[in-house]
């Protein structure tokens, strides 16, 4: 992958436009959507580039169950994934299905961005605005690094339903004025709260939207074994340590994404034998 240098307008990019980057090198075309070709190293390195007083864009990080709910269920969630700033590809099955077509896409897992960019040096003051989550997790932030001003808003379950709930969420994030925001809401609220925060223009900063991701880094939930994270067989452990929650969305929902792909290669087969208008023209003799 090449250096960051041809993406500096990534930076300076504002929360409200849809695609912000040019190059189309770092464009890649997935099952309808347009992930962004970072690695976890140049992904961190795009989102440390941009001041604190930047306006507010967001990152988002479609799984496997996002690209279901969105391609099945919920076509009103196009709008949030395509207005993000990166879109970069949380899960290894996508990475893995994406190379069986023949496409390089790189999987970036939300939990080890969130990681790496808490790891990052940050400079004293500098906040850090978290949606959802537990106090006893930002005390554990806060005791990791004690530099940083922490705040956090936890909105009640449903809150997307909820017009006073979302607007409060939404308020907290363009009031925090923080250099970062971590979602930790869950799909697709966080989603739909970061796209809204963006599209109010008098927010700051860059959020993830990142699930469960603070959870595993604070231990207060297990996260599978590097080596089932490899083999692609995460869903697996997270199945196994929570069924009553997880089995439909891996059991049913899940495997939705096998006729999603297949067909997506139909389409794509088709559209790359469909004769260009006016071919053929005048080739008589």
């Amino acid at each position: 992958m090449a250096a960051l240098a041809p993406m500096a307008d990534l930076s300076a990019a504002s929360g409200k436009t849809a695609r912000r980057w040019s190059p189309p090198r770092y464009m890649v075309s997935f099952l309808d959507i347009d992930f962004c070709d970072l690695s976890l190293e140049d992904a961190l390195a795009a989102i440390l580039k941009r001041p604190a007083g930047a306006p507010f864009a967001y990152v988002v990080t479609p799984n496997v169950d996002h690209v279901v709910r969105i391609q099945r269920r919920r076509s009103d969630l196009w709008p949030a994934y395509r207005s993000a700033w990166l879109c970069l590809c949380d899960s290894r099955i996508l990475s893995r299905l994406a190379a069986r077509a023949g496409v390089n896409l790189p999987a970036t897992p939300g939990s080890d961005l969130t990681a790496a960019l808490l790891r990052a040096g940050h400079e004293p003051g500098d906040r850090i605005a978290i949606v959802g989550g537990s106090e006893t997790l930002v005390d554990c932030l806060q005791s990791m690094l004690p530099m940083v001003d922490f705040v956090r808003f936890n909105p009640p379950m449903g809150f997307v339903a909820n017009p006073h709930a979302f607007a409060a969420a939404r308020d907290f994030l363009i009031d925090a004025q923080a250099r970062f925001a971590i979602l930790a809401v869950g799909s697709p609220q966080q989603e739909l709260l970061a796209w809204h925060v963006a599209r109010s223009g008098r927010a700051t900063g860059t959020a993830l939207c990142v699930g469960a991701s603070l959870d595993f880094l604070t231990g207060e939930q297990r996260r599978a074994p590097e080596w089932m994270q490899m083999l692609s067989m995460e869903w697996l452990f997270r199945l196994l340590t929570n069924p009553r929650r997880l089995w439909r969305r891996y059991m049913i929902e899940g495997p939705v994404i096998l006729p999603i792909y297949r067909n997506w290669l139909a389409r794509r087969r088709r559209s790359r034998v469909r004769i260009p208008p006016g071919a053929g023209l005048g080739q008589h003799h």
